[in-house]
């Protein structure tokens, strides 16, 4: 995966928490659209921890291919 890719998949996720959040209403955040916006944020979330975690195993796995 390159620069790029990752690059626009970790944008669209903080869009996607920035749209969500504007959606969220914190006085019933488990009812209706609330619900859905607040599943929405967590899964952005998760998204961006895995394309980050995704980019640290990259990074360790030239440093091995360089020892090699």
């Amino acid at each position: 995966m390159n620069k790029i890719l990752l690059t626009v998949l970790l944008v669209l996720a903080l869009v996607l928490i920035g749209y969500n959040t504007t959606v969220l209403d914190f006085e019933k955040p488990f009812e209706g659209e609330s619900l859905v916006a607040l599943i929405c944020i967590i899964a952005s979330l998760c998204a961006i921890i895995l394309l980050l975690i995704f980019t640290a195993a990259r990074k360790i796995q030239k440093k091995i291919d360089e020892e090699s």
